[in-house]
C-alpha cells in the first residue's frame, strides 16, 4: 500500500541506455565515427545507410540518409555539439531540411579491462515527448540498433558472426533469473507469440550458457521443421546484469557451434531479422509476465 503523502517519482524527459562491449574503446569509437564502418551497423535491423557528407568536429555534420526495409527512405542531419575523442559524443538527432532534430544525444565512452561502456542520454522537449517517442523507438526496432554494433564489434575482432538481443526489465535480477531457470516460468514466455512449449527435460545450470538443437517429443533430434538448412546446434550465453535494485538488463547472444557448414552459416546470418522478431515476441510476453507475477 502506497502512503497518502508519498508523491509519484516525476517523469523524466530523458531516455537513457548502457551497454557494455567485449571491445576496447578506439574500436567502438571507430565504428561510431567512421561513415564506412557506421554503414555496417547503424540502424534497426533491415535498414542500411548511405553517408552524404560527414565532418565529425564541433558545429561539423554527418548528413547521411536511412533507408528502411520498406523501401522509405529517411534523410538526417546531425549536427555535433561536442566531440571527445574515444571519450564523448553531443549532437542531435532526427534533423532534416523538413523538421528540427527530434531529441539531443549525450554518449560516453569509458574503457576497463579491455571493454567499453557505452552511456546514452537522450533529452526530449518534454517528458511526454520521451515516452511518446520512446514507445516509438521500441515498436521500430531502434534498439536493436546497438545489438547491431555488439554483432559488428565481434565480428571485426573474431571474425565470428553471432546474433545478440537485448532487454531491461523493470524486476530485481533474482527475480528475472528465475525466470529462466524454472521451467514452469520458462513455458510461460519464451515460446513466441502464438506457441506453446513443453518442458521435456529440464537441468539447473550453475550458468546460463548452453547448447540448443531442435528434437522431437522423445528428445530425438531432428533438423528445424521451417528451415532445415538452419545449425544443428547452437551455442547461447544469456547474461543478467544489474541496472538498479529493481532493473534487470539480460543480453542475450547466440553463436553457431564449430562443426557448422557453410550453408548453416549462411542461414544464420540471413535470419537473423527473424529472430529479432521472435525474441522480441518472447521479451513482451516476459514483461507482462513479471508485471503480473510483481503484482500479486
Amino acid at each position: 500500500m502506497v502512503a497518502k503523502n508519498q508523491t509519484a517519482k516525476a517523469k523524466s524527459n530523458e531516455l537513457r541506455l548502457t551497454r557494455v562491449y567485449d571491445a576496447p574503446v578506439k574500436l567502438v569509437w571507430d565504428a561510431w565515427t567512421d561513415p564506412a564502418k557506421a554503414a555496417l551497423w547503424w540502424g534497426p535491423r533491415g535498414f542500411t545507410i548511405t553517408t552524404h557528407s560527414k565532418d565529425l568536429k564541433v558545429g561539423g555534420h554527418w548528413h547521411y540518409t536511412m533507408h528502411g526495409p520498406d523501401g522509405v527512405d529517411y534523410p538526417n542531419k546531425t549536427v555535433y555539439f561536442e566531440v571527445e575523442e574515444c571519450a564523448k559524443l553531443v549532437y542531435d538527432h532526427g534533423a532534416n531540411d523538413d523538421q528540427p532534430p527530434l531529441f539531443r544525444v549525450t554518449v560516453l565512452f569509458s574503457e576497463s579491462n579491455g571493454k567499453t561502456k557505452m552511456d546514452m542520454c537522450m533529452t526530449f522537449a518534454t517528458p511526454e515527448v520521451a515516452e511518446e517517442l520512446g514507445k516509438f523507438i521500441k515498436k521500430a526496432g531502434g534498439n536493436g540498433t546497438w545489438d547491431r554494433l555488439a554483432e559488428y564489434l565481434e565480428k571485426s575482432s573474431t571474425s565470428k558472426e553471432i546474433f545478440v538481443i537485448n532487454r531491461s526489465f523493470g524486476a530485481p535480477i533474482e527475480t528475472v533469473f528465475e525466470m529462466w531457470i524454472d521451467p514452469d516460468h520458462l513455458s510461460k514466455w519464451l515460446p513466441p507469440q502464438g506457441c506453446d512449449m513443453q518442458v521435456i527435460k529440464a537441468d539447473k545450470p550453475h550458468r546460463l550458457v548452453y547448447t540448443q538443437q531442435f528434437c522431437d517429443g522423445h528428445e530425438n533430434v531432428s533438423s528445424h521443421p521451417m528451415a532445415p538448412c538452419w545449425p544443428a546446434t547452437m551455442i547461447t550465453t544469456v547474461i543478467f546484469s544489474e541496472e538498479g535494485d529493481e532493473q534487470t538488463r539480460v543480453t542475450v547472444t547466440f553463436e553457431c557451434a564449430a562443426d557448422t557448414s557453410p550453408d548453416e552459416l549462411a542461414a544464420f546470418i540471413a535470419e537473423r531479422g527473424g529472430m529479432t522478431q521472435g525474441w522480441t515476441g518472447s521479451f513482451d510476453k516476459l514483461e507482462d509476465y513479471l508485471a503480473l507475477r510483481l503484482s500479486r
